[in-house]
């Protein structure tokens, strides 16, 4: 959407998105409490009552994986993807090589997570749906406020979402 800077905003359009004040990161992050109600709800969607595929593997055993990026992007979802991650088991550790906001290009490593097999593997999916649905809104938006740029216009929010996912589609943008 976008909105001529001559013209008042819009009243449904999120105040965070009229600010003229750059994203950051720590700044413009949803409560904690928030992002962890909506990772427990999106594992409870996602995992229902276990997974089987983790729970064929040693209960004790540790492991590493890194994330690797295919493409070029604006990352976003980090929040979420930690969320899923600390809720499902706290030993887990990610250290981030980026954050969100932050251009990033094909084959990058993004993080590398350390911690239980079992958790890594059932949060995968649900925190990978997080990272790519979010980074794909926030690319987006990224690509069209470039093609504004110079111009009397700002590129804003709305509530045009999907359902459950209003508030880190916001984010994204």
């Amino acid at each position: 959407l976008l909105q001529s800077s001559s013209v008042s905003p819009m009243s449904h359009a999120s105040a965070a998105s009229q600010s003229q004040t750059p994203f950051d990161p720590i700044r413009d992050r949803p409560e904690p409490a928030l992002i962890e109600f909506q990772a427990r709800a999106a594992l409870a969607e996602d995992v229902g009552e276990g997974d089987l595929t983790a729970s064929l593997l040693p209960v004790d055993r540790l492991a590493r994986a890194e994330l690797i990026t295919r493409e070029s992007a604006v990352l976003c979802g980090v929040p979420w993807f930690e969320a899923i991650f600390r809720v499902l088991d706290p030993k887990i550790r990610i250290q981030w090589d980026a954050e969100d906001g932050e251009p990033i290009t094909p084959g990058q490593r993004l993080c590398v997570l350390d911690g239980p097999v079992r958790a890594l593997l059932t949060g995968e999916r649900t925190a990978m749906n997080y990272l790519q649905t979010l980074s794909g809104t926030a690319t987006l938006t990224r690509r069209y406020a470039e093609a504004v740029a110079g111009l009397p216009v700002r590129v804003l929010d709305t509530r045009k979402t999907l359902p459950g996912l209003r508030l880190q589609q916001k984010y994204a943008v």
